[in-house]
């Protein structure tokens, strides 16, 4: 029998579709039926490429004589986070608070007002390690809901107060300015590897946002430690297996510190901010290796997860089956040096081995090897390099592919829009701008209503019933943003300014100007999720501060400058103390203190030569955050090319910063000379 998930639009909740548990989603009805009942309310929360998830739900979830003690006892609430981010930002606060870790499978249960009482992540079936079985916490919740009531009401409204009381200190109205740039600077010096590249210990996540910052601050300031810092990592991953180096594409993070052995699940997120990253590494230095990891990983995406409708799928799951029925992590990406020779034949798997790190012990688990790019002396033939690669991209397309998480997620589109359109235009790859285009048309169809109101998450087309969150306005604003400089279609700035409106109306606290994760109007939680760090994406908080201020620049309008500059507050606050945290908010107010330049760029037609050379120009220019408005003498797409007029009918740059001009040129040289280019 299938339970109430059947209904679902999140891959994630249709795996659990045919438990023997009696799962509801995240509804108010599921809360009622725990009050009628008076039981407690089991809340499961994970994602769909989550390997413990699969592992917990197998053990526990599929298991009938759990399901029917869970059935018995509780109300069984399922939430995929990737759709709900503001329950699984408000519990999980609850659980790091109360365990002082955190992570997925989340594990919480809840009286059934929503308040928390007892936490956990995953359970085994049986007990292990010091940690009890799932059956044995269930059995103890149950008792202590039916024998001691009190405490466990008292224990819960405790939490609630305290999370409460835990309001971010924030920063105020006043910008990061030198100080506090050179101080997270230094900050991330400190958690530099400088052996390995990235910042910290094993497990070592792309630090995409962080990377940003030192790319804008080396644009800025000229500093030669903030680009070498970036650059080697950037060389570091991409030699690495956390780079997938037959069909391009980044794993989720390297449980090692030298990048070797990835957890294979590879998220749209990473992807769209790495190869953007890549591309603006390129663009800082020209390195062939930024080019070529860039077009690879925008290729990927759009190969790999785009979906029939034009937007691009969540994610691709870590496991897949080995060829014997049995589910493994890593199965489709990994070899042995025998499976070389079955590919390649004896002499091209000898070469292989050497240049992709293949031993015969292994790096991976049973002798198996992550391919990698290992720094070694000597010159490879390219074309029989090539010749490798090809055959052993073909032979792994036979083997079982990982499943696919083909939901869409707007925030994670948005990201992904920017990306591929500015690869598409550095890179000369009209097709990747069209692929940028197709996203954004879809989330325009589909995922916006008539008030420019955004739903977050969609799937085959079909929309889903949570609303955008405020990670989805301010991505989506970036991506359109992104896209109007690179097309000159002025539309996508007046979408972006309808995006930015509900930021600025129903996210941001109209008296101090803090931002919050969740609309005033949406549905209230036991408490309002607020989080301005960068971790896996850019937080809501310095999205939206990013793409107020570009919009403003655009614009001229005061109100989203404000709103900007009082969003930054609190990377005053937190950049000089947890820089790795905060790293697109640290990019942005690199492009505040920058100005950001305002680039019109006007020729005699949009397929005018000499102007298309002067557009493409201002795209590279390396000035943080500028933006750029392309089009015709006198065309209304943008507020930028009001009163620019040609110079001696020949097309030409208008550069701004700060309310001042510097005088229109013809020449893409000095063009590029003003923006850092």
């Amino acid at each position: 029998m299938a339970n109430r998930l059947a209904q679902s639009t999140s891959p994630y909740l249709l795996q659990h579709a045919d438990n023997p548990v009696d799962w509801w989603p995240w509804s108010p009805e599921a809360f009622e039926e725990a009050r009628r009942r008076d039981v407690p309310v089991l809340l499961s929360v994970g994602y769909s490429a989550c390997h413990w998830c699969h592992v917990m739900a197998h053990e526990s979830f599929e298991d009938q004589a759990t399901a029917g003690y869970l059935n018995e006892h509780f109300v069984s609430v399922k939430v995929d986070r990737e759709e709900r981010p503001d329950v699984d930002a408000v519990y999980m606060e609850a659980v790091q608070a109360a365990t002082g870790q955190g992570g997925w499978p989340m594990t919480v249960f809840l009286t059934p007002d929503a308040e928390p009482f007892y936490f956990g992540t995953y359970f085994p079936p049986a007990p292990r390690h010091g940690m009890p079985s799932f059956r044995q916490v269930l059995e103890g919740v149950q008792q202590a809901w039916a024998t001691r009531r009190d405490e466990v009401t008292e224990v819960a409204g405790k939490i609630v107060r305290d999370l409460a009381q835990r309001e971010i200190g924030y920063g105020g109205v006043h910008l990061p300015g030198e100080e506090e740039l050179a101080q997270a600077l230094l900050g991330l010096t400190r958690e530099y590897d400088p052996q390995r590249g990235g910042f910290g210990g094993a497990p070592k996540f792309p630090p995409s946002m962080a990377l940003e910052f030192l790319l804008r601050h080396h644009a800025r300031t000229g500093s030669e430690g903030a680009l070498q810092m970036a650059r080697d990592t950037c060389e570091r991953m991409a030699r690495g297996g956390i780079y997938d180096q037959l069909g391009g594409g980044f794993a989720r993070y390297s449980v090692d510190r030298d990048w070797i052995v990835p957890h294979f699940e590879k998220m749209l997120y990473d992807n769209a901010l790495l190869c953007r990253v890549y591309a603006h590494l390129w663009r800082a230095t020209g390195s062939e290796l930024a080019r070529r990891v860039a077009l690879e990983t925008a290729d990927f995406m759009v190969r790999e997860l785009r979906t029939g409708e034009g937007g691009f799928a969540s994610a691709l799951d870590a496991d897949s089956d080995d060829g014997t029925g049995r589910h493994v992590e890593g199965a489709s990406y990994v070899w042995t040096p025998e499976q070389l020779r079955d590919a390649l034949g004896e002499e091209d798997a000898q070469l292989a081995a050497q240049y992709f790190g293949v031993t015969e012990e292994g790096t991976f688990e049973h002798g198996a090897s992550v391919l990698r790019l290992p720094q070694q002396e000597g010159v490879f033939d390219a074309e029989r390099i090539e010749s490798v690669r090809r055959r052993l991209l073909e032979r792994r397309a036979g083997r079982p592919a990982p499943g696919r998480d083909d939901k869409i997620v707007a925030a994670w589109n948005g990201l992904a829009i920017a990306a591929l359109a500015e690869a598409g235009a550095y890179f000369d790859r009209p097709d990747l701008v069209e692929a940028a285009l197709g996203a954004a048309d879809l989330l325009v169809r589909l995922h916006m209503d008539e008030h420019a109101g955004l739903a977050r998450t969609s799937r085959d087309g079909q929309v889903g019933a949570n609303a955008g969150v405020l990670e989805d306005y301010a991505d989506v604003a970036e991506g359109f943003l992104a896209l109007a400089s690179v097309t000159g279609e002025g539309v996508w700035l007046d979408f972006a300014g309808l995006l930015l409106g509900h930021v600025l109306t129903r996210f941001t606290d109209p008296d101090s100007g803090a931002l919050y994760d969740t609309a005033a109007d949406a549905e209230q939680l036991i408490r309002r999720p607020q989080d301005p760090t960068d971790n896996a994406t850019p937080s809501g908080w310095s999205a939206a501060a990013g793409a107020l201020l570009g919009y403003a620049a655009h614009t001229g309008s005061e109100a989203h400058r404000t709103a900007a500059e009082k969003a930054l507050g609190v990377v005053k606050a937190l950049g000089p103390r947890v820089p790795r945290f905060i790293g697109w908010g640290l990019a942005v107010a690199e492009a505040a203190l920058d100005g950001p330049r305002e680039v019109a760029v006007v020729a005699p037609s949009l397929a005018d030569e000499a102007g298309r050379v002067l557009h493409r120009t201002a795209l590279l220019g390396t000035a943080p955050g500028a933006v750029v408005a392309y089009g015709t003498e006198g065309g209304e797409e943008f507020p930028l090319l009001a009163d620019r007029p040609l110079v001696d009918g020949a097309p030409a740059a208008y550069v701004c910063r700060d309310f001042t001009c510097d005088a229109p040129t013809t020449d893409p040289e000095r063009l590029r000379a003003a923006l850092g280019g």
